[in-house]
């Protein structure tokens, strides 16, 4: 999953981008409201992290410029102010949640799973696929009930597969939603992963639900 956070506090945006990618989360991040409108443009997000508070313009106007530009992915708002129309406004502009400051990491945490989960496709809570359970909230990981553990970028790799099983995943379309800028696009880090995932999930109970499909890339079984 890849998160674009915008906010112009460094400690606040090093903080959301520390815990985010904890959690296996590809985050880039920006601190103006005219570059966030580019990149969000330029790039595929599972969601955002918005702040209201910006040094060009704001937020509402980030918002719903990335709306008005037929970009659909979940807007969480982050702000100190609590007055009911900012709230309303934020709503109004295209926000699908709304945080106020000071708050818990793992509310935010909370609220951004739900809102990938919710849209623009509802996912479910618990994916499966090819014998495989996985809880995006618990961070959990089951093969026919035994416990499967993976790092963080393990975890986010077999997550998107889950997301899209059946479906060709090409090393780009991964790179894209698995790794932030700060990646080497020329490296074979998506191969490296997915020899660390079959090793987890298919060799210790001799399966092959990770398909090789040559010159395009990989597919979960569905």
């Amino acid at each position: 999953m890849r998160l674009l956070v915008v906010e112009d506090a460094p400690k606040m945006s090093s903080l959301l981008q520390r815990a985010f990618r904890e959690d296996g989360y590809a985050v880039d991040v920006q601190a103006s409201g005219h570059d966030a409108v580019w990149m969000g443009c330029e790039c595929d997000f599972d969601a955002v992290i918005l702040d209201i508070g910006l040094p060009d313009i704001d937020g509402f106007d980030v918002c719903r410029q990335l709306r008005e530009r037929g970009r659909r992915m979940p807007i969480l708002m982050l702000t100190a102010r609590e007055a009911v129309p900012d709230l309303v406004h934020g709503l109004d502009a295209g926000a699908d949640d709304y945080l106020t400051k000071p708050f818990h990491i793992d509310e935010l945490r909370a609220r951004i799973r739900a809102l990938i989960r919710r849209g623009p496709a509802e996912r479910p809570p618990i994916l499966t696929a090819a014998g495989l359970a996985l809880d995006p909230a618990a961070r959990t990981v089951h093969r026919s009930d035994v416990p499967v553990s993976l790092t963080a970028k393990e975890f986010a790799v077999l997550e998107y597969l889950m997301y899209h099983r059946g479906e060709v995943i090409s090393r780009a379309r991964f790179l894209e939603h698995v790794w932030d800028f700060a990646h080497d696009s020329d490296s074979n880090l998506v191969d490296v992963y997915i020899r660390f995932l079959r090793d987890k999930i298919d060799r210790p109970f001799g399966t092959r639900s990770i398909e090789t499909v040559r010159g395009a890339g990989y597919r979960l079984r569905s």
